[in-house]
């Protein structure tokens, strides 16, 4: 059995009863779940329609995502969370550049990495070379000023977390701003790159080894053997190219808001839901969301 979940931004809740009726009929679905009025509503196939695609763009036309999924084992143990443009709404080595003047240089940079069109090490070191002498202290200024937080991200982890999953925050950008987001948002863990600093000043290097494609997989692969539990039982989210390697090995690889070339690479797509899609991704119903 497949499970097909339709749903919007909850802030312009677009989804109404026809369309998914219509769809549920046309594929032949069982009764239609609905997991918050006028936002996300499911239900099961005996198997996956030859047309999925074609529906999903002409869904994704009216502010609709749809995603298709095995039914079984949808409930997840583990969150694996990409930071930047995930589950905050910025780029921070975008947002240190702009503090630092090189603010459009660095950015089209980071555009192209995370297209995939550019190596991530070495597009990485190119961008924090250009960030040489700015103060220390503007990291707490971007933090403070700059960084707003993805929409849902601490229902979600809340809800897993209440239900007895882990929380592991994974980026390619920096633990001065990984820190504060995992605290923020209730991860259980965070990992990241370095910022290596001297007398204040940062130095444009970045420690070494660098954690980036792979070793969001190697992330991955050694907190579930660390919890005692599969790959299978992860649900991630990312937006880059670097991001895919750990979404195609957990059980459910959600690219959020993911560059159009990235997300072409992934079974599920969400570009108009915010992190609360994970939740509905999963089965949970508005009512079963955690308080925070």
């Amino acid at each position: 059995m497949f499970a097909a979940t339709l749903l919007t931004n909850p802030e312009t809740p677009v989804l109404d009863q026809a369309l998914v009726e219509s769809l549920r009929n046309a594929w032949g679905g069982g009764a239609a779940r609905w997991l918050n009025p006028g936002i996300a509503a499911e239900f099961e196939l005996a198997e996956m329609p030859a047309n999925r695609w074609d529906v999903w763009a002409d869904l994704q036309a009216m502010g609709v995502d749809l995603c298709l999924q095995p039914a079984q084992g949808r409930r997840k143990a583990m969150l694996l969370a990409d930071m930047d443009s995930t589950m905050i709404q910025q780029e921070c080595i975008d947002e240190l550049a702009a503090e630092a003047g090189v603010g459009p240089r660095v950015a089209d940079i980071t555009a192209r990495a995370m297209n995939g069109e550019l190596d991530f090490e070495g597009a990485l070191l190119e961008r924090v070379g250009l960030l040489k002498g700015l103060p220390e202290s503007v990291i707490d200024t971007v933090l403070a000023e700059r960084i707003s937080f993805m929409p849902g991200g601490r229902v979600l982890i809340a809800t897993m977390k209440a239900h007895g999953g882990h929380a592991a925050l994974v980026s390619g950008g920096f633990t001065a701003f990984t820190a504060k987001v995992a605290g923020a948002l209730g991860f259980d863990e965070h990992r990241a790159n370095t910022l290596l600093a001297e007398g204040g000043a940062l130095t444009g290097d970045v420690g070494r080894p660098i954690l980036g494609k792979q070793a969001k997989v190697d992330a991955l692969n050694e907190i579930t053997a660390r919890l005692g539990i599969d790959p299978a039982q992860v649900i991630a989210v990312g937006d880059g190219a670097n991001d895919l390697g750990m979404l195609h090995l957990a059980g459910a690889g959600v690219a959020l808001h993911a560059k159009p070339s990235v997300a072409a690479q992934c079974e599920l797509r969400v570009n108009h839901g915010d992190l609360t899609a994970l939740l509905y991704l999963q089965g949970y119903a508005a009512g079963d969301f955690a308080a925070v």
